[in-house]
């Protein structure tokens, strides 16, 4: 009997440690990860009749707020601006979760973030709500000229300020209305969810930085910001020979510049023109290793720490993957093969180059303040990675001017104001080209920076990066530096 009861013993110890093990993991280890689940909607069913802060544009435009309704929520969240700023908001839903500024500020929103306290005791006795509004570095002005240059055709607009990582317009098409997802009514949210996701367009992405795209010949910026790095090459030497194609190792098929031209001379001459040949011969004389330690520099293999929700790292391959591959490397020297970027991370490129050498962490908020108007939290501005030392920056920054003045980015020109740019035209094998520009202005004193990308345009000279993507950022960032 004694060793029954010894034997019932140990079972129990042993399943009371495992239930207490398992109790941990949930509450403590994991409770993050299920807590920012996306089908996880415990927060919103908790949050959903409760009261809750706004969401304003920096030029005070009210994007998101909560009205009252005579139902059994009793407040309905609106987005009176529909589809414009749905990727940067999100929604707040009853039957689907949130998404975006709704989630990352979900805590300040609703009052509950620790910096938003009560101080005052009448707060307490009069049972005030408790909430925090949230003001974001995007304007309205910006992220509709931003939309309005994607015209309908699918793509992103990426516009930072390069000095403190505040984003001034993320522009995306499709988008979709958000208040679809918000309704009371869950028959009508569950048809508009089918719908959306059904839509071979796919509008709830947010392409800006979750999606990811051959960047092109755009990419070609680090290439040569990684040579000078490295000392593999400088403003005069080597003298790349005038090719029209490249004889690749390990290969049978020679590597051609676009359209068929020919090009070759020293590096601010090859960016210039956007010169395949010299640029594949460039990575591979820097070689695998040195190659990806130097994207990696840019931030590429990494998640930028942007302030929404489930943002997607841009890929340059692993060293190991050139060993017995000469020809993905110089391939990936040009931005295509195995290298993909987010519209947000080429952005993030061009900032680095503008903000000598150092990318600054990317953000939407600017300030969060209760609801007596009081400041809570302000955003300040730090580094996330230095990509190269400032004279390589200058540098490249000179060669990226040359670009625009005399190259294949003049279409970004702006009268009195010096543009660096470089263009991108990335072939997708399926007869199409996603097309590409960066840019930032002005040049000696950066103020905006600009990624535009458009998907599978056409693969025709007359839909090239300069032709189509460098006159949307052009009109970005004049109206950038036109703001107060």
């Amino acid at each position: 009997m004694n060793s029954q009861i010894r034997t019932l013993g140990i079972v129990l110890m042993v399943l009371f440690s495992a239930l207490f093990v398992q109790l941990n993991n949930l509450q403590i280890f994991s409770a993050g990860r299920l807590n920012d689940h996306p089908i996880n909607t415990r927060t919103v069913v908790r949050d959903f009749t409760e009261p809750r802060g706004t969401i304003q544009t920096k030029d005070g435009v009210v994007i998101a707020e909560s009205v009252e309704v005579d139902d059994d929520f009793e407040r309905l969240r609106r987005y009176p601006e529909g589809e414009l700023f749905a990727h940067i908001t999100g929604y707040f839903s009853f039957t689907f979760g949130n998404e975006g500024v709704e989630r990352t500020y979900n805590d300040a929103l609703t009052g509950r973030d620790r910096k938003v306290t009560l101080d005052r005791l009448g707060d307490i006795l009069l049972e005030k709500d408790k909430t925090a509004n949230v003001t974001l570095t995007v304007s309205k002005s910006l992220q509709q000229i931003a939309t309005d240059g994607l015209a309908g055709r699918k793509g992103s607009v990426v516009a930072i300020d390069p000095r403190s990582g505040a984003i001034l317009a993320l522009a995306d098409y499709p988008s979709y209305d958000p208040n679809t997802l918000a309704s009371h009514n869950q028959d009508e949210v569950r048809q508009a969810w089918a719908a959306l996701n059904a839509d071979e367009g796919r509008p709830l992405l947010p392409r800006t930085y979750r999606e990811r795209y051959f960047p092109g010949s755009s990419f070609k910026v680090v290439t040569a910001a990684v040579a000078l790095a490295t000392g593999v090459a400088s403003l005069s030497q080597p003298v790349y020979p005038t090719l029209t194609e490249l004889v690749l190792p390990q290969s049978s098929e020679p590597l051609r510049n676009f359209g068929g031209s020919s090009c070759g001379g020293p590096l601010p001459e090859i960016l210039r023109v956007s010169c395949n040949t010299a640029f594949a011969q460039m990575g591979m004389d820097i070689g695998a290793q040195r190659m990806a330690a130097g994207t990696n520099q840019f931030g590429f293999n990494k998640v930028p720490p942007i302030d929404l929700p489930f943002g997607a790292e841009s890929a340059f391959p692993d060293p190991s993957a050139f060993v017995r591959n000469i020809p993905a490397l110089a391939k990936s020297a040009i931005g295509q093969q195995d290298v993909a970027a987010t519209p947000l991370q080429m952005a993030l490129v061009a900032a680095g180059i503008a903000n000598n050498g150092v990318i600054m962490v990317p953000h939407v908020m600017a300030e969060v303040r209760d609801s007596r108007a009081e400041l809570i939290e302000q955003y300040q501005p730090k580094p996330w990675v230095e990509a190269v030392p400032p004279e390589v920056a200058h540098a490249v920054r000179d060669m990226m001017i040359g670009v625009v003045a005399a190259g294949s980015g003049a279409n970004a020109q702006i009268p009195g104001v010096a543009v660096a740019g470089k263009t991108g035209t990335a072939q997708t094998g399926l007869g199409t080209s996603h097309t590409w520009f960066i840019s930032f202005a002005p040049a000696e004193a950066p103020r905006v920076a600009v990624a535009v990308m458009l998907e599978n345009q056409p693969s025709a000279n007359e839909f090239t990066g300069g032709a189509l993507a460098a006159p949307i950022a052009r009109d970005v960032m004049v109206a950038a530096l036109a703001a107060p």
